[in-house]
């Protein structure tokens, strides 16, 4: 590990190129709900299968990812990812041409399942490329890199494929099922150039780290493994409840950006102003990291980090909800903060003493990234509800911000011999 420290400037500096793609093709999905919602005339429930297709992808392939970074490596499978990627961009080419949803969701899934396999590899690799007890700094500053590029992403697809929607939407209530046809294929031809774009970069990128400087880390070498005394992933209770806080936490964090474009829309901001909520979000979220960065571990643990961002997001999430206007929406946005934090902390309280048992273990880990496949879904089943107002539909992030509070405070440590910071 000594030596590993004199070299981590250009690993880190891909990882980070790395984390900012994740950022920008993973927050694009706060644009796609709205737009696809009106380009395929979906209900708000339908809407949010565009995060259950992405997000369930990690929980699908999570395990063959694994797998395919042990017949690899973490280098060759990052390529294979990025690859993987740009074939999901293009299905887009035909789902755009055809105005097909389930050709969105597919092209979504595959998209998904390449960054599965770059979660699955960048994560772990990022954690043990340093101390355990400093992770959280380490994956903060790679924290500010994929927030950063969320917040250019849906700005960007939203002043493409949003440009007069509003308009637009008044139209379509006037117009004959003929007429309305042809202009919702206008509309959904607009996400075919910057879908095209994606994946000529993607594939690029893949050459790239490819034959890039990026070295190996053999992680069974790490010297603060517990793995001599355990023979099975099972035997690491922790890390189970770490898969857990991972599922809640990114079930929320999902909820807090792509929902908010729809809800500013719900709450009567027009499209050209409600595009840039998602990035409010995203905003807070760097403000968290740097914080993060500048905090942990000098001054504070990262469990107790942990502990009070989530009874921060308990405080946001309440006063959203019985608040409206902008209020509400500041509120959300505020969650960003809140949020930002958690992976960072989670990860290495989940990770630490697994040696042997990393990849497996990271591939646990990653599989609770499909909270952002099923939470989101209930809250639009909750907005779609008459009876209910979408800013109520916020109640059900409460629990689980609660749930992150028990992980830091007692979760971590069960079936973990305490021999480092990282849970001080």
């Amino acid at each position: 590990m000594n030596n590993r420290r004199k070299d981590y400037l250009i690993p880190i500096t891909i990882i980070g190129v790395l984390f900012f793609i994740f950022g920008f093709v993973t927050w694009l999905n706060a644009t796609l709900i709205p737009y696809l919602r009106i380009a395929c005339e979906l209900s708000a429930f339908e809407s949010f299968w565009v995060t259950f297709a992405f997000y369930i992808s990690y929980f699908v392939m999570a395990l063959p990812s694994s797998y395919v970074l042990e017949k690899t490596g973490f280098k060759n499978g990052m390529s294979i990812g990025l690859i993987t990627m740009s074939l999901g961009a293009l299905v887009f080419i035909p789902a755009a041409l055809t105005r097909t949803y389930g050709l969105f969701l597919t092209g979504l899934f595959i998209q998904g399942t390449g960054l599965a396999i770059l979660q699955t590899a960048s994560n772990p690799y990022v954690t043990i490329l340093g101390p355990i007890e400093s992770a959280a700094k380490r994956i903060s500053i790679m924290g500010v890199a994929n927030k950063f590029a969320g917040i250019l992403s849906p700005i960007i697809l939203g002043a493409v494929v949003l440009q007069g929607v509003d308009d637009l939407v008044i139209r379509l209530e006037s117009m004959d099922a003929i007429t309305k046809a042809a202009e919702l294929d206008i509309l959904a031809h607009k996400v075919i150039m910057p879908y095209v774009v994606m994946a000529i970069l993607l594939f690029v990128l893949a050459a790239l780290v490819r034959y890039s400087a990026l070295p190996e880390v053999d992680s069974d070498e790490d010297e603060s493994s517990e793995e001599t005394s355990r023979t099975s992933i099972t035997q690491f209770p922790y890390l189970w409840l770490g898969a857990l806080a991972i599922f809640v936490y990114v079930g929320v964090e999902v909820i807090a950006v792509d929902t908010l474009i729809s809800y500013g829309n719900f709450l009567g901001f027009e499209f050209t102003e409600a595009k840039f909520f998602a990035s409010f979000t995203l905003g807070a979220m760097i403000v968290g990291y740097f914080v993060g960065i500048i905090a942990i571990p000098k001054y504070i643990s990262q469990a107790k980090a942990l502990m009070l961002f989530s009874i921060l997001g308990v405080i946001f999430t309440i006063i959203a909800t019985l608040t409206t206007g902008y209020t509400s929406i500041l509120m959300i946005a505020a969650l960003g903060f809140a949020n930002s934090i958690m992976w960072p902390a989670i990860w290495p309280l989940a990770i630490d003493g697994l040696g042997k048992f990393i990849k497996i273990g990271s591939a646990m880990l990653i599989m609770g990234i499909a909270g952002g496949a099923l939470l989101p879904l209930v809250y639009g089943a909750l907005s779609d509800v008459d009876s209910i107002q979408a800013n109520q539909a916020y109640w059900i992030m409460v629990p689980c911000y609660m749930y992150i509070m028990y992980f830091a405070v007692s979760g971590n440590k069960i079936g973990k011999k305490i021999t480092s910071s990282v849970d001080a």
